[in-house]
C-alpha cells in the first residue's frame, strides 16, 4: 500500500468513528484557496472540522504534533471559507484524529486511533 492509499484508509476510519459517535459526514477533502480539510461532519450542535493524521507507528513526529500553528491557521481559514459558503450557524470545533498504521503478526496492516476533540 502507498503514502496515498494508507492516508485515505485513516480517512476512512475517522469517518467510520464519527458515523458511530452520531455525526453525518458532509464532506471529505473540502478543498479552497486556503488548503483542505479532511472531513466536516455535523450534529446537531456542532459542525466538525477534522485534520486527519495517518501515520506508521515508528514515525519521528506524531500526528497531533504535524498540526502546528500555521496548519491551524490554515484550517482556520479553510473553515470560515466553508462556512461563508453554506451559510452553516452550528458551533464550529476543530478536532485531529491520528491514525497509526502498524504490521501485525500475520503481515496485515494494523490501524489505532487516537481522536482529540476541541484540538485547537
Amino acid at each position: 500500500m502507498n503514502i496515498g492509499e494508507i492516508g485515505l484508509q485513516g480517512e476512512k476510519r475517522v469517518a467510520q468513528f464519527l458515523r458511530k459517535r452520531g455525526f453525518s459526514v458532509i464532506k471529505r477533502n473540502f478543498q479552497c484557496r486556503y488548503g483542505e480539510i479532511d472531513i466536516i461532519a455535523e450534529n446537531n450542535e456542532y459542525i466538525l472540522f477534522v485534520e486527519v493524521k495517518t501515520r506508521k507507528a515508528n514515525a519521528l513526529v506524531s500526528g497531533i504534533a504535524a498540526v502546528d500553528s500555521h496548519k491551524q491557521s490554515r484550517l482556520t481559514l479553510a473553515a470560515q471559507d466553508y462556512i461563508s459558503k453554506t451559510l452553516c450557524e452550528k458551533q464550529p470545533r476543530f478536532d485531529v484524529a491520528e491514525v497509526t498504521v502498524y504490521e501485525k503478526a500475520d503481515d496485515s496492516l494494523g490501524y489505532s486511533l487516537k481522536y482529540f476533540e476541541n484540538a485547537f
